[in-house]
């Protein structure tokens, strides 16, 4: 069986997409799946992620990473689905026309969205592409800070772009920057143990969409 393609988009810059891709590849693996990570960004950061964590915890078969042009996206993750349970694609912070090679070999599009109104806005072209696409995609409200108005507001203006919006919910926690620069997933064991529970279920509610 083929594996699965996870593309996490969205247009704005610092909505967390890296961090979410990362920690969902390490909630997969901590559950026996492979997984491929490829990286579109020219910002890089998916990759230094990856070689920090070699150097931290060494080589894992079961692991990769790989990079690719925004165009040849569909032609690198082909070759990884073969491969791996899961591919990861992060993409650039923009919305044109490069993004639509990692949007159309998905079968799940992740859009993380930050706890303010112009992140939200700026979700609407990402889920108009990925509509034209015919992706399935999910909301992932993101670096919430839960109980606040605020975060109440977008959760409920995310709803009615017409996307499922995911139960769970990933809060600001300094967590997540810490582990993302020594190369580790704030959910795995002996780390931070509310934020693994936040990656659980979002992991749980993935599985289910894709």
């Amino acid at each position: 069986m083929a594996g699965r393609i996870i593309t996490v988009a969205q247009q704005k810059g610092g909505s967390g997409k890296t961090t979410l891709a990362v920690n969902l590849a390490v909630s997969l693996r901590g559950r026996g799946y492979s997984v491929a990570l490829l990286d579109t960004d020219p910002q890089g950061s998916m990759g230094r992620w990856f070689l920090e964590r070699l150097d931290r915890v060494g080589e894992d078969e079961a692991l990769e990473f790989s990079t690719s042009s925004a165009w040849g996206a569909s032609y690198e993750s082909d070759k990884l689905k073969k491969r791996f349970d899961f591919v990861i694609i992060d993409t650039p912070p923009k919305i044109d026309s490069d993004l639509r090679p990692a949007l159309r070999v998905a079968n799940l599009v992740l859009v993380p969205v930050a706890t303010s109104h112009v992140d939200l806005w700026a979700t609407e072209g990402v889920l108009d592409l990925a509509r034209r696409e015919k992706c399935d995609t999910l909301i992932v409200l993101n670096r919430t800070r839960p109980n606040t108005r605020l975060a109440l507001e977008v959760a409920e203006k995310a709803g009615e772009l017409g996307a499922d919006v995911a139960k769970s919910q990933i809060a600001n926690r300094v967590a997540y920057a810490e582990t993302l620069g020594q190369g580790l997933g704030a959910a795995e064991p002996g780390r931070n143990s509310v934020a693994r529970a936040e990656f659980d279920a979002l992991t749980d509610e993935v599985l289910g969409a894709i």
